[in-house]
């Protein structure tokens, strides 16, 4: 299904009150802010829809996440109950926030024009951005994250993202992880936070891909085509162009936090919190994040 064809079967499956709150104008400033925390967002909520409303809300993402994105996804929300249940547990005040279904999708503009329009998925650890000009699309940024990333039966929601990178540093020499390992005491979060434009100088470049043999190169390319192809279209990225930088410990069960810069496309992930058992990633590109590439070309067209 293409996504105007499911943001459209979407919209018309919701009565006016609920329509309000998912159809927002192409304007809105919600089209660029983010949060990967929990809370209520703009939009309407999973948990406010009936089965066939919802069905058509996880259509329209599928429309912008592989499959083994939707798959990743769709983890995350589940690990809400898993979460709900160990901070009762707990007696941790706000469990209650918990719910599988508080995610809320929001479309701008509108999808059977023939101007640009976008459409968003946000609630804890779940953020989609997609931004449609014409046939093209780009799906950045695009945040997931895993609480608790190991959950009480050993399940793990985003496994490949910490095993891959763990793979790439155990495998440095001596003189590689001088230049890859940059600290031994990571961050608390992700650098670029949920900021409207990701700071890139924010962000450790650390080892280059040249520097690396051919295996490690291998391990780094497979790394970044793991988070590029979690998006559909993937993001852009030449593995050449690719620096890595871990902080913290290289065992597993110990914080730590890890960056890919490739050109203008940048990755994140950080366990630090709740014992590193907490894990936060995010897929950004200075130049296309918001679509602001596809837009620039066609406002460009626009005018010409």
């Amino acid at each position: 299904m293409q996504p105007a064809e499911a943001a459209a079967a979407l919209t018309d499956l919701v009565p006016d009150d609920q329509r309000r709150a998912l159809a927002l104008s192409w304007d809105s400033p919600q089209r660029v802010r983010w949060q990967y925390t929990p809370g209520t967002r703009p939009g309407l909520a999973l948990a406010d829809m009936d089965q066939v409303q919802r069905d058509a809300a996880l259509a329209l993402l599928r429309t912008g996440l592989s499959e083994r994105g939707f798959a990743s996804a769709w983890a995350v929300m589940a690990l809400e109950s898993v979460l709900h249940d160990l901070e009762r547990s707990r007696r941790r005040r706000g469990y209650e926030r918990r719910h599988p279904l508080h995610y809320w999708f929001a479309v701008f503009g509108d999808p059977e024009g023939s101007r640009p329009w976008g459409w968003r998925v946000g609630g804890h650890h779940v953020c989609v951005h997609a931004t449609v000009v014409g046939s093209s699309s780009v799906v950045l940024p695009l945040f997931l994250g895993a609480n608790p990333a190991v959950a009480p039966d050993g399940s793990r929601a985003l496994p490949e993202e910490e095993d891959l990178a763990r793979e790439l540093v155990v495998s440095l020499d001596e003189a590689q992880r001088a230049r890859a390992v940059l600290s031994g005491e990571p961050p608390s979060d992700i650098l670029t936070g949920n900021a409207t434009r990701a700071d890139l100088s924010a962000v450790p470049s650390g080892i280059a891909y040249a520097e690396l043999d051919t295996g490690q190169q291998a391990r780094l390319a497979a790394l970044l085509d793991w988070y590029a192809g979690r998006s559909d279209p993937a993001a852009l990225v030449v593995p050449e162009e690719a620096t890595f930088a871990w902080l913290g410990g290289t065992d597993p069960g110990e914080p730590h936090y890890y960056a890919l810069r490739a050109g203008s496309l940048l990755v994140e992930l950080d366990n630090t919190q709740d014992g590193a058992n907490h894990v936060h990633t995010v897929v950004r590109d200075v130049r296309r994040d918001w679509g602001e590439d596809l837009l620039a070309a066609h406002y460009a067209d626009e005018h010409r």
